[in-house]
């Protein structure tokens, strides 16, 4: 199986297209009110226009209003939506786009866990975000959790977050096989900000540990 790469909260040209050349799939654009990573319409415009035609580009909401939310998407048709707050799941299907949901293993207790995956698959969630946030703890926090709490079996793609950087990102794919990793804080040298040496080995990881 092939590990997918996603890099997140990029608010520069000239990270994107750093990215894009380190070989990542997706590139994530955060819209949640109090991440110093949120941008504006008009920096998703310029964002979007650098991204490659084979990179898929994923605005990230948290409790946004379906205004909002309904006005970014229309900026591009290629957008795939990622719900990171307490959006119910008729919510989340409701703007006729691929979307992923956030899974906030910070907050859900393992009893409570196969009922949420459940009620957001069966309305056509394309994927989970596997995350530490809940609690005190938002997304982007660099922090990480207890991988064996994962389920094992899974109804849709398992995307890990939390806590990775290129000294973990390597152990993460082998001992998780997850279909997709997501990185935001561990590829920076300041929120919002990527390094591209990181990148560069965040990466380099990923591809080495895939192979293993």
């Amino acid at each position: 199986m092939r590990t997918r790469i996603k890099f997140c909260g990029l608010t520069r040209v000239e990270d994107v297209r750093a990215a894009a050349a380190v070989g990542v799939d997706a590139l994530g654009f955060i819209f949640a009110d109090g991440s110093p990573r949120r941008l504006g319409v008009a920096q998703l415009d310029a964002l979007i226009a650098a991204v490659p035609v084979f990179v898929t580009p994923v605005v990230l909401f948290r409790d946004n209003a379906a205004a909002e939310i309904a006005a970014v998407l229309a900026r591009s048709s290629r957008l795939v939506a990622q719900f990171h707050g307490d959006e119910d799941p008729g919510f989340c299907a409701s703007f006729g786009r691929p979307w992923l949901k956030a899974v906030p293993m910070g907050a859900l207790s393992d009893a409570a866990l196969t009922g949420f995956l459940s009620s957001f698959v069966e309305v056509g969630c394309a994927g989970f975000v596997f995350d530490s946030h809940g609690g005190a703890t938002t997304g982007g926090s660099g922090r990480g959790f207890d991988w064996s709490r994962l389920p094992k079996a899974l109804p849709a793609p398992l995307i890990l977050a939390g806590g990775l950087t290129p000294e973990t990102v390597g152990d993460a794919v082998r001992r998780v096989r997850p279909e997709g990793v997501d990185v935001s804080s561990g590829i920076e040298s300041a929120p919002g900000i990527k390094d591209h040496a990181k990148m560069r080995r965040f990466a380099d990881e990923v591809f080495r540990a895939r192979t293993d």
